[in-house]
């Protein structure tokens, strides 16, 4: 019985420390009520986002797969006569927090495109650990066509179903890219990642890394699900220029 007071009375003490200390910082135990009850409400707006958000996906990308089941056919059979190779290109990406995930895209490069990759570093044009090339000859010819209307990318909305991606958010990076961020580019990861955003409505491949990352930062800063559905909308017409897609 007495060791039983014992270990009570320690953790009252620091009860009444943490209370006291509360007090003292914000004024009064009311003051710590409201802070409480802000950040309860806080935790639930974030929750009940995320499932928002989620059924949107859902819903958005099950209608997508449906809307372009014959140009994902159409492609596939493209892609078969064109080059020698998988129909489906699996990469490891990056998402939320770090964690990795295979992502889909219809292939559009040669099969020895990883090969010839460091061949060409010399001749990147993009800033950063991303590597572009406007005339990259390790894309077919059916390749560049799906990469210019962005074709490419709709195998992703399987990601989406998976629950790997969001239809809104940063672009997934692969490992070797993330090896090479600095800490203030690592906050970009901070996110689930989308096949669109405000990098893809806002000049894709033609801006730097930078404003690249500036960007994502943005996004996550405002995410809402009317933000989601207005980046959606403006994906439309920006696939359909084909303004920075190469």
């Amino acid at each position: 019985m007495e060791n039983t007071e014992n270990q009570k009375q320690p953790d009252e003490r620091a009860a009444r420390m943490l209370e006291m200390y509360a007090t003292r910082s914000f004024g009064s135990a009311r003051a710590v009520q409201r802070l409480n009850f802000t950040i309860t409400l806080w935790v639930i707006r974030v929750k009940v986002t995320a499932v928002l958000k989620r059924l949107l996906d859902i819903a958005s990308a099950s209608l997508a797969v449906v809307l372009t089941s014959p140009i994902m056919l159409g492609t596939a059979i493209a892609i078969r006569l064109d080059s020698p190779g998988a129909i489906i290109f699996k990469q490891t990406r990056v998402g939320k927090y770090n964690t990795h995930f295979i992502c889909f895209k219809f292939r559009s490069m040669y099969i020895d495109a990883e090969a010839r990759k460091a061949q060409l570093m010399t001749q990147n044009e993009a800033t950063g650990p991303v590597f572009k090339m406007k005339r990259d000859p390790r894309v077919t010819r059916v390749g560049r066509i799906i990469r210019k209307l962005s074709i490419d990318e709709l195998p992703q909305l399987f990601n989406v179903l998976r629950g790997d991606m969001s239809m809104v958010g940063p672009r997934p990076p692969v490992p070797k890219e993330v090896a090479q961020y600095t800490f203030d580019e690592l906050k970009r990861l901070d996110a689930i990642p989308g096949i669109t955003g405000l990098q893809q409505i806002s000049g894709r491949s033609d801006m730097t890394f930078k404003r690249w990352v500036e960007l994502d930062m943005q996004y996550i800063a405002e995410q809402s699900l009317l933000k989601d559905i207005e980046i959606m909308l403006k994906t439309i017409p920006a696939v359909v220029s084909g303004k920075g897609a190469y």
